[in-house]
């Protein structure tokens, strides 16, 4: 594996994901920010925060998976959430819950949350990119 999370002595624990990433592949991978869109281009779960994460985190699988990788090839994720107030964090965090039984994985790479005040439409709730290294 290209990738090693670890949670570092001297830094909090965090349960949805590792604070640090060491990548030692020779090929990075960086995936445009995924919105809750299914391949027609429909938004799925409008109004559903735990929905459209689910679908952000299919979708930056499927294109993990054009680049031959998989949540496990990931050193970073970047996820943005219209108007985020810290009462989002249940439904985010079952939204990642419920990918993470889909695709048979926990991602726990580590993770940054911005809070922003829109997407591109006014549907999309989440938006989700990530980097991957790959040996």
């Amino acid at each position: 594996m290209a990738i090693t999370l670890v949670n570092p002595q001297g830094l909090p624990t965090v349960d949805a994901y590792r604070q640090v990433a060491i990548a030692s592949g020779t090929r990075t991978v960086f995936i445009a920010g995924q919105v809750a869109q299914d391949a027609d281009g429909a938004t799925v779960g409008p109004g559903d925060l735990a929905a459209q994460v689910e679908q952000c985190y299919l979708n930056v699988a499927t294109a993990l998976a054009a680049a031959e990788a998989t949540f496990r090839d990931v050193a970073k994720l970047t996820v943005h959430v219209v108007d985020w107030t810290p009462d989002k964090m249940s439904p985010l965090l079952d939204g990642v819950a419920r990918a993470s039984g889909r695709l048979g994985l926990v991602p726990v790479p580590p993770a940054t949350l911005i809070g922003v005040a829109a997407l591109d439409l006014p549907e999309h709730l989440v938006e989700i990119e990530a980097t991957a290294v790959l040996d």
